[in-house]
């Protein structure tokens, strides 16, 4: 399985922090620092369930995926990410509930 580094922006840091610093969200953050620590050794993991997000584009014309972090969850937590900058690393854009 290929490992990816991990890059995550400014904002989705800040869904990150601020999950953390919830302690009412402390299972959603657990869910998805799991998830993330998942998709840098596999993406293909199942439980991820990763698949191509088709109505976005990353910024540079990139394509999105989007992996869960969780399931069977009212408002599941999901994380929209995409290949790059460079062949090793994935870009987490956006930490965000299901709507």
């Amino acid at each position: 399985m290929n490992n990816f580094e991990i890059i995550i922006t400014d904002e989705a840091q800040r869904c990150l922090d601020a999950l953390a610093m919830d302690h009412s969200l402390e299972r959603v953050y657990k869910a998805v620092s799991k998830a993330i620590r998942l998709m840098s050794a596999n993406l293909r993991h199942p439980s991820l369930a990763t698949h191509e997000f088709q109505s976005k584009k990353g910024p540079n014309g990139e394509k999105i995926f989007q992996s869960y972090a969780q399931n069977n969850t009212p408002a599941a937590y999901r994380i929209f990410w995409y290949y790059g900058p460079n062949k090793t690393e994935i870009t987490i854009f956006s930490i965000t509930p299901h709507p």
